[in-house]
C-alpha cells in the first residue's frame, strides 16, 4: 500500500486525523481514546498488517502530550507513524497496545517511567529506568531539575 492509500485508509477510519508527510514516513495524528481499536486494525487488515512495532515513545508539548508508534508492514512493506494525542496533561493515560505487539510492554514501560503516562490494562506498569521512590517524570517540561538547571 502507498501513502496516498495509506492516508485514505487512516481517513475512512478516523476523518478528524491529522496526515501529513515527514521526512521519513507518513504521519497520523489521532484523538488517544480512538487510538487501541486503530492500531488493533492496524495490525490486523490484511490491506494493512503492520506486525512490526519499532519505536513507541512519548512527546511533551506545551498543550499536550503524545505517544509516537512507529510501524511496518514486514509482509507488505509499507511504514506509518501513528501519534495519539492525550489532550489533557494531568494525569494522561491511554490503553496499553502490548497485547497488540509484545514489544510495546517495556516501550510502555519507559514511556511512564519518564513522561507519566498512564497505559490503562498494562500487565506490569511500574518504574522501568529509575527507582521507585524517583519523585517526578524527568522528560516532561515542567520537572524541576535543580541539578542540572534545564530551563524550558
Amino acid at each position: 500500500m502507498d501513502n496516498e492509500a495509506l492516508k485514505e485508509f487512516i481517513l475512512k477510519r478516523i476523518p478528524e486525523a491529522e496526515i501529513s508527510q515527514g521526512s521519513q514516513y507518513l504521519q497520523a495524528i489521532i484523538p488517544s481514546d480512538k487510538a487501541y481499536p486503530f492500531l488493533s486494525e492496524l495490525k490486523s487488515n490484511p490491506q494493512t498488517s503492520f506486525d512490526y512495532l519499532f519505536c513507541l515513545t512519548g512527546v511533551d508539548w506545551p498543550q499536550h502530550m503524545e505517544v509516537v508508534y512507529h510501524l511496518k508492514s514486514t509482509a507488505l512493506n509499507h511504514m506509518l507513524v501513528v501519534k495519539a494525542k492525550i489532550t489533557t496533561r494531568e494525569n494522561p493515560s491511554i490503553d496499553t497496545v502490548c497485547d497488540i505487539w509484545r514489544t510495546a510492554e517495556l516501550h510502555e514501560r519507559e514511556v511512564f517511567d519518564l513522561y507519566g503516562i498512564v497505559f490503562n490494562n498494562h500487565p506490569d506498569l511500574r518504574r522501568l529506568l529509575l527507582t521507585d521512590d524517583w519523585v517526578g517524570y524527568p522528560m516532561r517540561k515542567d520537572y524541576v531539575d535543580p541539578v542540572n538547571m534545564i530551563a524550558y
